[in-house]
């Protein structure tokens, strides 16, 4: 197993099959997960999927000097390859200090919709979290660590509900920014901008109700990486947000360096219905998008690997919205299942360099670059966080996806340059202190 270190500001992208498992990094001992898929597969031998709570429990800070601190986990909606092992996390070690949920589940309870068991589990978590800050509030205090929860989004039966009931500082919006976590103000080093779910959606399908954020990472020098999730959103919620920010004077609020592409590479996000009844490229989209992208802007697929050709019932993802987003940008987009090859992928890791950004971290750095390795000061060695399975050295040479020096790359080759590949980076790796 590879030893390694998390970013000290960063974003990891789990390889988890098609669905979706990501790790933010704040700073200091903030960790944010958006969504967990967990799969018994990820046990086997030959398994090329990560087992994500055992690497949360091996890499995640632990203030008190013994416990696994998750400061958030934000599910954006309730589809198994959304919350698969959720039940496993709340029986692991890990604390989770704060919940966000949208009030989606409340409506699919009351009216008897099919829902996996991890939802449920997730469900039920959440109302006693609900229940819990009742109880505080009526005590005078504030809910603990562990107690805490956040409803994103509006529904029109919302007053059948106990959710309904919290103080207005628990609910959060569309137009909303989120820059308090787990009871602390973080807002010098992180933020999320709430885009969806719209209250005009509300009992729409699932993947319609989709939680979708623009987070902004700030270094201290003021350097900042923008993350855009969408969910499982689709071309017109998507369209809809971007008309909706740009309307709004939050056109800024819809800028992305990394994209994790909406339900998974899927084509749905640039291909709809025309008035003929026909599916067309909707170029318009494509157009936002590529508008909004940073200039080293990178696309993510949380999937398996494509398939040579796009196979209807078997999808996504689809290589026809992998082409849609490199037409884009000038990067390909990096595929969760496949970097940096099929048999034996590894997380796609973003590490936030102060006057660079958001940054790939290459595999090679990851496993033998010094200035990577090296621990933070008195914090944990994280081991075996960041695979399934080892690989030898000299495939890092051929990794898939990894571009030419350009942009920020350049820059950092000439930080390299100039200081030496052995002298201390500019970006804290680790946690820092534990």
């Amino acid at each position: 197993m590879v030893e390694t270190e998390l970013p000290g500001q960063g974003v990891v992208f789990w390889p988890v099959g098609t669905g979706d498992s990501t790790t933010i990094v704040l700073g200091g001992d903030l960790v944010m997960q958006v969504d967990l898929r967990d799969m018994k597969a990820a046990d086997e031998d030959d398994a090329v999927v990560a087992a994500v709570i055992d690497r949360l429990e091996e890499t995640l800070p632990q203030p008190d000097g013994k416990t696994p601190y998750l400061a958030v986990f934000a599910l954006t909606h309730a589809d198994k390859d959304h919350c698969c092992g959720f039940g496993d996390l709340l029986e692991s070690s890990v604390l989770i200090g704060e919940i966000w949920a949208t009030p989606r589940l409340w409506r699919e309870l009351s009216e008897d919709r099919p829902m996996c068991e991890d939802a449920r589990r997730f469900q039920e978590e959440v109302e006693r979290r609900v229940d819990a800050t009742l109880q505080a509030v009526e005590d005078g205090k504030e809910p603990p660590s562990g107690d805490r929860v956040r409803i994103i989004g509006y529904d029109e039966d919302r007053e059948d509900h106990s959710y309904a009931q919290l103080p207005d500082e628990y609910f959060t919006f569309p137009g909303d920014v989120i820059t308090k976590v787990d009871g602390r103000d973080v807002e010098d080093r992180f933020e999320a901008f709430v885009h969806a779910p719209f209250k005009d959606n509300c009992a729409g399908d699932r993947n319609d109700t989709s939680l979708a954020l623009q987070v902004q990472l700030k270094a201290d020098d003021g350097t900042v990486g923008r993350l855009l999730f969408l969910g499982d959103l689709a071309y017109p919620i998507i369209k809809m947000i971007f008309e909706n920010s740009e309307a709004a004077g939050n056109s800024d609020r819809v800028d992305w360096d990394v994209l994790l592409s909406p339900h998974h590479c899927s084509k749905k996000v640039m291909y709809a219905d025309g008035e003929d009844g026909k599916e067309e490229l909707k170029q318009d989209i494509l157009d936002q998008l590529e508008a909004h992208a940073g200039a080293d802007a990178r696309v993510i697929s949380s999937s398996r690997p494509f398939r040579d050709k796009d196979d209807t019932g078997n999808d996504p993802p689809h290589l026809l919205a992998r082409t849609a987003y490199e037409s884009i940008t000038d990067y390909p987009v990096l595929c969760t299942g496949e970097y940096p090859s099929k048999e034996e992928p590894r997380p796609v890791v973003f590490a936030l360099e102060p006057g660079l950004g958001l940054e790939l971290v290459d595999i090679t750095d990851l496993e033998n670059k010094a200035q990577v390795l090296k621990a933070a000061s008195g914090g944990r060695r994280l081991l075996a966080a960041m695979g399934t399975t080892r690989f030898p050295a000299a495939t890092f040479t051929a990794a898939a996806g990894l571009p030419h020096q350009r942009g920020t790359d350049a820059a950092r080759a000439g930080v390299q340059q100039a200081r030496g590949d052995k002298a201390e980076p500019a970006v804290q790796i680790g946690f820092g202190a534990a």
